[in-house]
């Protein structure tokens, strides 16, 4: 009897891809589309389109009907609005930055729909992330980093459980993403040629702003910049405007390049620098993970990752007490940002990551 699958079909050309090659490899597939969009007009989502939009799942249901396999829509609405909405706005609130594709990752696109298809019958979930999955030696499941190099999304899910990870399948992981669109086209798959989203999907036009007033209600309250002495040098438009290494948008005539440093929700103030004071030599994260490894222990060498951009930098555990753990990198890095993920690696597998905190220069 054949292992059942369920592959989560956001509309676009690698999604579609890792339904088709998991029929091809002989399971037993469903599509399902998460419906996760909220209260926006029909005509709104449908013209924005995006993973979150209408047109998704038209996309998708047309993919299913070409490859023979059945296609469902799942209300996900709840769990989307209270881990990946509620939360993108608490943390701007909270004069961090958070990154929602994360929280989506693990809570939706994993614990929520990992669920709902194990009730089903299912053996399987699978997704047409750019990763793959092992077991190490120790028994434990980890994520591989991506054959396709510029497409990796290992650092966007090194928070997935091992259980998670028992029951997911990552069929594109292994291919370039030309040879992806490749064989969409070979297959005459209507998706072959669909952009990559690149926004957050529940703000297609990217104007993070406008969407935090609209959630909340209000308006950010201004307050002061000030310089690394605390000196005051200008007003500011709301701390969530900012993020830690922005240059652009600060409207400060000081006569040389500035940065964004620091955000202080307590005093609501945004602390501004030069362009050396952005970079910082150690960084504390909280909430570890733990994914190839089930602890970090002192001394423990490692790659870090601190954004998805990021080709990582090697480092150095000063000191774990309890959730939290301090790193030392070996060089300086730029705009360590609290609220991001840290990941780490060892021989392009995720051992694990947690929530930066805080990055340190030299002098701390």
């Amino acid at each position: 009897m054949s292992k059942k699958v369920v592959v989560g079909m956001s509309g676009g050309v690698d999604s579609s891809v890792a339904a088709y090659l998991l029929k091809e490899q002989g399971y037993d597939v469903i599509g399902v589309t998460m419906e996760i969009w909220q209260n926006e007009p029909n005509w709104k989502m449908e013209q924005e389109g995006g993973c979150c939009g209408l047109s998704a799942v038209e996309d998708a249901r047309r993919v299913a009907s070409m490859i023979g396999i059945p296609h469902y829509v799942m209300n996900f609405r709840d769990v989307f609005q209270k881990k990946v909405i509620d939360y993108f706005v608490r943390e701007y609130q909270l004069g961090r930055t958070p990154n929602p594709c994360i929280a989506c990752n693990r809570y939706v696109k994993w614990e929520a729909l990992l669920q709902r298809s194990l009730e089903l019958g299912a053996d399987f979930i699978a997704t047409g992330h750019y990763a793959s999955i092992k077991k190490c030696a120790n028994g434990r499941y980890a994520i591989v980093k991506s054959e396709s190099g510029y497409k990796d999304q290992s650092y966007a899910l090194y928070n997935l459980t091992q259980e998670q990870l028992k029951h997911t399948l990552m069929p594109v992981g292994e291919y370039e993403k030309d040879r992806i669109r490749q064989i969409a086209e070979e297959q005459g798959l209507p998706v072959a040629h669909k952009p990559d989203s690149q926004e957050i999907c529940f703000i297609p036009d990217n104007n993070y702003k406008r969407f935090l007033e609209e959630e909340t209600g209000e308006k950010a309250s201004e307050g002061n910049f000030v310089d690394c002495m605390g000196t005051v040098i200008g007003r500011h438009r709301g701390i969530t405007h900012y993020t830690v290494g922005q240059r652009k948008g600060l409207n400060l005539a000081l006569g040389h390049p500035v940065f964004v440093v620091e955000i202080r929700p307590e005093t609501n103030e945004v602390v501004i620098g030069q362009n050396e004071d952005v970079y910082a030599e150690s960084l504390l994260a909280a909430d570890l993970q733990f994914m190839a490894t089930d602890q970090y222990e002192e001394g423990q060498r490692m790659l870090a990752k601190i954004r998805y951009s990021d080709k990582g930098q090697m480092c150095t555990v000063k000191q774990v007490n309890g959730d939290s753990m301090k790193i030392i990198f070996d060089q300086k890095v730029r705009a360590v940002t609290p609220g991001q993920a840290v990941v780490f690696y060892q021989d392009h597998i995720v051992l694990g990551g947690g929530t930066i905190v805080k990055g340190f220069g030299g002098s701390d």
